[in-house]
Formats: C-alpha cells, sequence, structure tokens
C-alpha cells in the first residue's frame, strides 16, 4: 500500500515536472503547414497533429496556399482525437481569388473546422509586385478603396463568424481590410505576420490594427533560414509597443530544411523569454501569446 502511495506521488510530481518544463502544453499554432501540398512540406498534417499532441498542444490550424484545409481538418481530427484541429481557406487564384462563394462552401464543409479566410497571399497583387513578377494576381484594392469582392468576401465571414487574416496584402491594405472587417461587425481578425515582407507594418500601424480589434501576428519563420528578417530584439520591441494582450505568436514551419513546428514555438519562446535585450518576456506573457489569444481569436473558451 505505502509502495503504491508512493509511486503515485512520485507520478504526479513527474507529471507536475513535465508540465512546467514542457512550454507547448496548451499552445495554439495558428500557422501550420504541411502535406499534403503542392508545395514541398516536411511533415504531413496527421503526423504533426500526433506529434503536437504528443507534446500536449491544444490545436492547430492547418494553412495551404492553395487548396482549402476544412476537410482535411476533419479527416485530422478523426485520426488524431484530442487536440482542436482548424482549417481554412486561402483566397489566391487558385479558388478564384475573391470569391465568396468559396468561402461559403469552405464554412459548410462537415464538422464546422474551416475557421480561417485568409486574403491572398502568394497570388495578392502586393506580394507579385514586392516579388516584380509579371503574372495574373488578386486585387484587394484599388484608389485606396477595396473592391467590392473583397468587401463581400468579409460579409460573409461576418455572417458566418469566421477569422480575418490579412495575408500578404500591404500594410495600408491591411489597415483598409480590419477597418471594413470592424465595420462589418467581425469577431475575429489577426494581421498576417505583419512584420515581414511583403507587408513590413511599422509599429504605428500594427498598433493602429490592433485598437481596431486586430491581433497581429508574430512568427519563428521570419527569425531563421531564408524568410528571416528580423532578430528576437526586433520582434520583442514591437511586441512591448503594441501590448501582449494584442499579439499571437505562431510558427509559420513546415518548409523542408526548417526545424519542424513544435522544435521552432519552443526555439521561439525561449528565445523572446531568454537575455541579451532589454524587452524580456515572462511566462505568463509568452502563454498569454501562444495560448489564450490564439484561443480567443478561433473562439475557443
Amino acid at each position: 500500500m505505502l509502495k503504491t502511495v508512493f509511486l503515485g506521488l512520485m507520478f504526479c510530481a513527474a507529471s507536475a515536472g513535465f508540465a512546467q518544463e514542457n512550454p507547448l502544453a496548451g499552445a495554439i499554432d495558428i500557422h501550420v503547414h504541411a502535406a499534403p501540398d503542392s508545395t514541398p512540406r516536411s511533415i504531413d498534417a496527421i503526423d504533426f497533429a500526433r506529434l503536437a499532441k504528443s507534446r500536449r498542444m491544444r490545436g492547430l490550424v492547418l494553412k495551404n496556399h492553395y487548396e482549402p484545409t476544412a476537410s482535411l481538418a476533419y479527416i485530422v481530427r478523426k485520426e488524431v482525437p484530442g487536440i482542436e484541429v482548424f482549417g481554412g481557406i486561402d483566397l489566391n487564384l487558385s479558388v478564384g481569388g475573391m470569391n465568396p462563394s468559396a468561402v461559403e462552401h469552405m464554412a459548410a464543409i462537415t464538422g464546422g473546422y474551416g475557421r480561417f479566410v485568409w486574403m491572398a497571399t502568394f497570388d495578392s497583387e502586393n506580394q507579385v509586385r514586392y516579388s516584380k513578377q509579371n503574372r495574373s494576381s488578386v486585387r484587394i484594392a484599388q484608389d485606396g478603396q477595396l473592391v467590392p469582392e473583397a468587401k463581400a468576401v468579409i460579409a460573409v465571414i461576418a455572417k458566418r463568424n469566421l477569422v480575418m487574416a490579412t495575408g500578404h496584402s500591404s500594410a495600408e491594405e491591411d489597415l483598409m481590410l480590419v477597418r471594413e472587417a470592424k465595420a462589418e461587425g467581425v469577431q475575429h481578425m489577426v494581421v498576417t505576420h505583419a512584420m515581414l515582407q511583403p507587408t513590413h507594418m511599422s509599429e504605428a500601424q500594427m498598433l493602429e490594427a490592433a485598437k481596431m480589434g486586430a491581433y497581429i501576428e508574430f512568427v519563428y519563420n521570419g527569425l531563421i533560414g531564408a524568410g528571416k528578417e528580423y532578430g528576437f530584439a526586433d520582434y520583442a520591441k514591437a511586441i512591448r509597443y503594441v501590448g501582449v494582450n494584442h499579439c499571437i505568436l505562431s510558427s509559420d514551419m513546415g518548409q523542408p530544411g526548417n526545424p519542424l513546428h513544435t522544435d521552432g514555438l519552443t526555439a521561439f519562446y525561449a528565445g523572446l523569454r531568454g537575455q541579451g535585450f532589454t524587452q524580456v518576456f515572462t511566462q505568463v506573457e509568452i502563454d498569454r501569446m501562444a495560448k489564450e489569444n490564439p484561443a480567443r481569436l478561433i473562439g475557443l473558451q
């Protein structure tokens, strides 16, 4: 009997220690690239969900630039129960660009796990212009105003209570999107990796978006590899300016050669908690940006 009690106490202590040492427990990654995809990915969605669940993550959002992921989220949930998996639609040319009908159908997919609507990313007019490409693109705004199709998409997002993510629009277009979404009654908004190219929002613009109710996304992908544009100190300064209550930390991982999403998030959190610059973050603040704010964005309470 005493041995059983002792072993039980050891198990409880070990579990508590694991919870303290596991920064991913309860985390939600809203920016997960995974196979199947038309772009090479380092892991498929089912295997990643298993990995995320083993690290006690609460949830993830599957993102594909060219294919809706609401159906994939349904399948992954069946294969890997016990973790919240969501998908969405990215309004690039493959789905007709600013296409409200595509958003309606995505939202109606079995299970209701299609929650995110990313405005155009790699096919956005802003991205194509930034990349100096000569090809078709998706227009968000013209002459300082959102195009009617973009407004129609936002109306569907409001009606379906979805998340509007700004995609690879310009900083000025992001603010127009957030302003219109707020006017339409959209409850869930996030500015997609606001600091990174081709958006390059200023701190003042990020704060303006946050004041209108949008979360500002910071991704680990902007700190490493081919996508590196900034250091931890740059992110920390911007987060402090905007405020942790308005920021979300996500991975934007899945590229071959980069760390897996779980490893990236772990390094991301550790870097923001680490020394070497003045804007060090507490674990409570990391939890707010990695767990609580993403849950509120998605509507998980």
